[in-house]
């Protein structure tokens, strides 16, 4: 479980042009959660690009400037996070959200 976090922290110290992040607060005991979650805000703050993998909608929609929603492998309904989040296309995007921005 930490593992994960410290990896997060090794691979930061490296200063790559792009993270990809993969889940990455799935396995995490729920202290290091918010912990994981402000580091990657901070990156965003700092211009850092970012790719994240996530089911933490509300962290994507404050952090993100662009948004994905895939579904099955395909992309259902992309753009910026105010239009994907507040006014979202897609009848199965519209249930998922319904489901996790309570």
């Amino acid at each position: 479980k930490e593992a994960s976090y410290f990896t997060t922290h090794n691979a930061l110290a490296m200063e790559p042009d792009v993270l990809l992040f993969d889940e990455p607060t799935s396995a995490l005991d729920p202290e290091l959660v918010g912990e994981v979650l402000r580091i990657m805000q901070q990156l965003a703050e700092e211009g850092k690009t970012m790719v994240v993998v996530t089911h933490e909608m509300g962290f994507a929609r404050h952090v993100s400037s662009h948004v994905i929603f895939l579904h099955q492998g395909k992309i259902e309904e992309e753009g910026d996070p105010e239009q994907v989040f507040g006014n979202p296309q897609s009848p199965r995007l519209q249930q998922f959200l319904k489901g996790s921005l309570k």
